[in-house]
């Protein structure tokens, strides 16, 4: 089984990459939900939190107040360390299971979507890399109506991570999303059959 990391900074259009491999019998794994998922009581996600950051950081019905945390983090690069260094090894272990399963259903390829793909050091447990990116200026507008945020919520999003450059340089393939959904269908098309067809 061909293993990829997908990544590329928030807004980029990994989402939209993601989607297309699946509909090509790619096994997604999906970062984000595996974020939230950890943060569920009686998780270890949810307990490294807490041995972290003491249990001001739970709402009345002991779960994750996300909030309460984002007021912990954002900003705070010593803090959000913190967090990273809790969390990322429970989600690593969730991931790398989800690559096992895949692989025993006889998936093709499985794909690990995940914006801090190296950061987190999950790049690891890919074949390849593949990094998206887009204009800069239509990853922030992309994000601002998807989240409701600001531009400046935006861009500190996007300063807590690789830039778009330092990504790209980093992987093995790039998937320059500035055209049209079709356009980056083809490119994907054409990258999957590279990696997965009788020329590997």
């Amino acid at each position: 089984m061909f293993k990829i990391g997908l990544t590329g900074v928030i807004g980029s259009g990994k989402a939209e990459v993601a989607s297309i491999l699946a509909s090509l019998g790619a096994a997604v794994i999906y970062a984000d939900q595996i974020s939230r998922q950890i943060y569920e009581p009686g998780d270890a996600g949810h307990q490294a939190v807490v041995d972290t950051f003491g249990e001001d950081v739970l709402d009345e019905d002991e779960r994750i107040d996300r909030a309460a945390l984002a007021a912990i983090v954002f900003g705070d690069e010593a803090q959000r360390r913190r967090l990273e260094n809790a969390v990322w090894p429970v989600m690593a272990a969730v991931v790398e299971k989800r690559l096992a399963a895949a692989e025993a259903e006889g998936a093709p390829a499985a794909v690990i979507e995940a914006a801090v793909l190296f950061e987190a050091g999950w790049d690891r447990l890919v074949d390849e890399v593949w990094a998206v990116t887009a204009d800069e200026a239509a990853s922030v507008l992309r994000v601002r109506r998807r989240d409701g945020a600001s531009e400046d919520q935006v861009r500190a999003r996007m300063a807590a991570q690789l830039s778009a450059g330092e990504k790209a340089a980093r992987a093995n393939r790039v998937i320059v999303n500035d055209g049209s959904l079709e356009d980056l269908r083809e490119c994907v098309e054409q990258v999957w059959n590279e990696v997965t067809g009788e020329g590997r």
